[in-house]
């Protein structure tokens, strides 16, 4: 992997980690605050670092917050939970390892009569309907995938250099995040179907889950160039740090400044942006961080306080779900996603 990119993930994520640990824990700090537990499915998950870090951010001086790593392990998301009830906090904010695993949260939150915000992973609708002190704060997955064709079409009319064989056929390869996610099973169906509506005939030639990873992304487009070579047309990947990961082997393999391919992604992580910005990468969808992690922070703060879930505040509830608007990134407008992430 390109060792600039490892450099920067790793900074981000030690500079994350410290936030996290630096929250005040239940029972502890300023006293006047309500204590909060949250989760984490997985800390060195690069785009939950970034939501991590901006509820810290947002809840300063409003709540005790601590947030936890689940390490990717539902059973120590449960423990996490059952220990932070035991502390006698006022609220759950949960980002689950398992969507089906809501249920059991939701059973441990009823007794003590807590409200629970799940975010990012997308508990069924009959879980949230259980019990009136459960919400959701998240983004509608098919817009990511929607968008996400829409800018790869655009730019592929924009670029008919694109077309290595010149047979009128978008030969490309998917990256898809882990499977039975619904933002990688929704992003890899909607992507295509968006891409195919605007009347480009496509082929895909490979398509391979990495999990969210920018190394395991890397290993498996290393093969995929090994295996096709130059008859790779575009990179599709459900998400940033796979992009990221395509980029450094297809630049290791010599494919970069008039022999680059394509690639775009989906979150607009910083990383992501300083590519965009050189035109190593095409483009991104913004999953607006900052925006999710406000949410979060609201609805818990109002419904600690015995209000509306939404009173008082700029979000619209719907059923039991506060949607964060995606937005498609570019070079033409990059300053829309920098600011969410407060980049000058």
């Amino acid at each position: 992997m390109n060792k600039k990119i490892i450099s920067s993930v790793l900074v981000a994520a030690m500079a994350v980690t410290m936030v996290g640990c630096q929250q005040n824990k239940p029972g502890s700090g300023d006293a006047k605050l309500p204590a909060v537990g949250a989760t984490i499915y997985k800390y060195d998950d690069n785009f939950m670092s970034f939501v991590r870090t901006q509820m810290a951010k947002k809840a300063e001086k409003k709540l005790a917050l601590t947030i936890s790593d689940a390490q990717n392990d539902q059973a120590k998301l449960n423990e996490l939970v059952d220990g932070y009830i035991s502390k006698g906090v006022k609220a759950l904010d949960i980002n689950l390892v398992t969507p089906q695993a809501a249920s059991a949260i939701i059973d441990k939150a009823k007794p003590k009569n807590l409200p629970v915000i799940f975010f990012n992973k997308e508990p069924d609708e009959a879980a949230l309907n259980s019990y009136d002190k459960a919400y959701y704060v998240g983004t509608r997955s098919s817009e990511s995938g929607e968008l996400q064709g829409k800018l790869v079409a655009e730019q592929w009319k924009k670029h008919p250099e694109w077309d290595r064989n010149k047979d009128g056929i978008m030969q490309y390869v998917m990256l898809k995040g882990e499977p039975g996610h619904p933002d990688a099973e929704a992003r890899t169906k909607f992507s295509v179907e968006s891409i195919t509506k605007d009347g480009i005939k496509v082929q895909q030639m490979e398509l391979q889950a990495a999990n969210w990873d920018t190394a395991k992304a890397k290993d498996i487009v290393d093969a995929w160039i090994s295996k096709h070579g130059n008859k790779i047309e575009f990179v599709i990947a459900n998400n940033d740090a796979m992009a990221l990961g395509a980029l450094a082997a297809l630049e290791a393999a010599g494919f970069k400044g008039e022999k680059a391919i394509p690639i775009v992604g989906v979150d607009a992580i910083p990383d992501a942006l300083t590519k965009i910005e050189n035109g190593e990468m095409v483009g991104t969808v913004l999953n607006d961080a900052g925006n999710q992690a406000q949410a979060v922070i609201d609805l818990t703060l109002n419904l600690i306080n015995g209000k509306a879930p939404t009173d008082g505040t700029n979000w619209k509830l719907e059923g039991k779900a506060v949607r964060v608007p995606y937005k498609a990134i570019t070079k033409d407008n990059l300053k829309e996603a920098k600011d969410s992430y407060g980049i000058k």
